[in-house]
């Protein structure tokens, strides 16, 4: 309905700048005395002004119903957001992941290898788990 109301809309709001650049100025007169009115003669000596204004008046009155329309559905749309502060914010969480579904069977909390064989108990590593130096 709403974009069906602003489609006519703008179609009134483009008929209403044409006729309203088709019509002739007050000053027009003047210039039609030295004979540069002679493409007026198209709806006739007086026609053209009061078919114009006529035309001019329906479309800028459909116009201005239109637009109190479109004004009275936007302001009772049910449900709608007042304000872009009033949009909730997309969060989405990671789930958390205990390491065992990640390849290597590397933790990702301690970053270490759980298919490794546990430290001694004291924490520090001896010198034999250490990779030996290539000779």
């Amino acid at each position: 309905m709403q974009s069906l109301a602003l489609v006519i809309h703008v179609l009134l709001a483009v008929g209403v700048i044409g006729l309203v650049l088709i019509q002739h100025g007050k000053g027009a007169d003047a210039g039609a005395a030295f004979g540069s009115g002679a493409s007026a003669t198209v709806f006739g000596a007086r026609g053209s002004a009061s078919f114009l204004t006529r035309a001019t008046t329906v479309l800028a009155t459909l116009f201005f119903i239109t637009s109190i329309f479109l004004f009275y559905l936007a302001a009772n749309r049910e449900g709608a957001v007042r304000s872009v502060t009033d949009i909730p914010g997309i969060i989405e969480e990671a789930p958390v992941s205990t390491g065992s579904d990640l390849p290597g069977g590397v933790n990702d909390v301690t970053g270490a290898d759980e298919s490794a064989a546990p430290a001694d108990s004291s924490g520090a590593s001896s010198d034999s788990d250490l990779p030996k130096p290539a000779e």
